[in-house]
């Protein structure tokens, strides 16, 4: 099995990237996804989130909202929380590995991959990306982005020319869809002719 790290700065398309990857039968491990089932509705961390952050949960799991007024630029409470939610996102993630053990190929979603050190986890990893001026448009037309907000998220994600030159493959989403699509086919091969399959 190669084990896929997907990485990509805030707004790159990486969604839509795993999206792509799952559509030609790649199983796909969403780190971001599992958190928000742990902190969802009858969620396994929602109670030690609330002991840990007072007034954050509700019925509907974890306030989201809430909980960002916790830590947004406290790096204290950032660090509380993610002893918190880390462990228990590393349990998930090893126990889809083992679940598609016998696949030739898994990708791992994973947007802090990097900055975590979960890079030393995976055998190759691609970064989705896109020119900067792309990136800007597409995060401030999310409901409640402000531009302080992007600035504080993108001080604790590595630089895009960082992770570009770090990573095995590029993943480009400044162009049309159907050409990312093309890029990610072209890897899977790629990958799938290196062990033969």
């Amino acid at each position: 099995m190669i084990v896929l790290g997907l990485t990509g700065s805030i707004g790159m398309g990486k969604s839509t990237v795993a999206a792509m990857f799952r559509a030609e039968k790649v199983p796909v491990f969403d780190a971001d996804a599992e958190v928000h089932r742990l902190q969802g509705p009858g969620g396994a961390l929602v109670a030690l989130i609330e002991q840990a952050f007072p007034g954050t949960a509700n019925a509907g799991g974890i306030d989201r909202a809430v909980l960002s007024r916790y830590v947004l630029g406290d790096k204290v409470a950032l660090h509380r929380l993610e002893r918190i939610v880390h462990p228990a996102v590393a349990v998930a993630r090893r126990n889809f590995l083992r679940c598609h053990r016998a696949r030739p190929l898994v990708v791992l979603d994973i947007p802090l991959l990097y900055e975590k050190g979960s890079h030393r986890e995976v055998d190759r990893v691609a970064v989705v990306s896109a020119p900067a001026w792309m990136q800007r448009k597409r995060v401030m037309a999310r409901p409640g982005m402000t531009a302080a907000k992007l600035a504080h998220i993108r001080a604790l994600q590595i630089p895009d020319p960082v992770k570009r030159a770090r990573a095995d493959h590029v993943i480009e989403t400044g162009v049309q869809r159907h050409e990312t699509h093309s890029q990610i086919r072209r890897l899977i091969a790629c990958l799938r002719a290196e062990q033969g399959r």
